[in-house]
């Protein structure tokens, strides 16, 4: 796998989760160990960006982070280790496509078992949102998306395959190191058959966060029990995963996530052995970093 298919994982699961999750889980990205070195104060200090919380809720969301990062690192990082570890002696096989596609489930598993977790918290975070902070997360929504416009809306299909391709090389270099001008003109092919249509991933954010607000909304209104507050981000987070029922997006989606895991298994087959052994060493820092933050008190 490359650094952008665990990233956009990670960032794809983010964005389908609830408040609170939006913050926690900066540490599973790309900088692991930075994250988690400040994972509470960056959390805290990027959630605030989008509830704007009020002084009596400061206390107990910073003291429910700073949980959060506890269990993750006693309970999750051995697992995450270990995932790594079995990535490690994959990169040194013939991939397939089902090899990768199952890294994915494995990911979405894991992500579903830390949303099981912060449920409690992120039903009394979305009980006590007032009317502005919910404004203000639409808000931000907004924001968020206009830079989306500027970065993948702009240019020409030949230009939006470019920059698409130089993500890819990035990332494929943070693993295996340099790539010969053959083995670029290779992955560019393979990037370029994935399918790009960047104003249907406007669309499902969107619906996304519509979706989020008019929860949270609701949510404010109705002033359910916890145990049914619960049972609505739930719900939330499967329908996300479903698309909300939008056969266009999933469809899309299902071919996008299809084409990358062909694209990341042809990738590690085109590696020579020396670039092999350079993903091994990435994956054994993040091996390390996983045990190194797990025994951390």
């Amino acid at each position: 796998m490359t650094q952008d298919s665990i990233t956009q994982a990670f960032r794809s699961w983010i964005a389908r989760s609830g408040l609170l999750l939006l913050a926690v889980l900066l540490a599973g990205c790309s900088a692991l160990r930075l994250g988690y070195s400040n994972g509470e104060t960056v959390s805290y200090w990027w959630l605030n960006g989008y509830v704007d919380f009020e002084s009596s809720q400061q206390p107990w969301v910073k003291k429910h982070i700073d949980n959060f990062f506890a269990w993750h690192r006693k309970t999750q990082l051995p697992d995450y280790a270990q995932l790594l570890g079995k990535a490690q002696q994959q990169v040194q096989r013939p991939a397939t496509e089902a090899d990768a596609l199952a890294y994915y489930d494995a990911f979405r598993k894991r992500m579903l078992t830390v949303v099981d977790h912060v449920l409690p918290d992120l039903a009394e975070l979305a009980l006590s949102l007032q009317p502005q902070q919910i404004a203000h997360l639409e808000g931000k929504f907004a924001s968020n998306n206009e830079n989306y416009r500027k970065e993948y809306l702009r240019g020409d299909v030949d230009q939006r395959q470019r920059n698409r391709f130089k993500k890819v090389m990035k990332q494929a270099e943070y693993w295996f190191g340099s790539f010969s001008s053959e083995q670029e003109s290779q992955i560019r092919t393979l990037s370029d058959a994935r399918p790009l249509d960047n104003e249907v991933g406007l669309e499902e954010r969107v619906r996304r966060q519509e979706e989020m607000v008019a929860m949270l909304r609701r949510i404010h209104d109705e002033k359910p029990a916890k145990e049914a507050a619960m049972r609505m981000i739930r719900d939330y987070v499967d329908r996300s995963f479903n698309y909300f029922g939008d056969t266009r997006h999933k469809t899309f989606s299902d071919a996008a996530t299809k084409a990358n895991a062909g694209m990341l298994a042809a990738i590690v087959n085109l590696a020579t052995p020396e670039q092999k052994a350079h993903a091994a060493r990435r994956l054994q820092q993040w091996i390390d970093d996983c045990h190194n933050l797990a025994a951390r008190d």
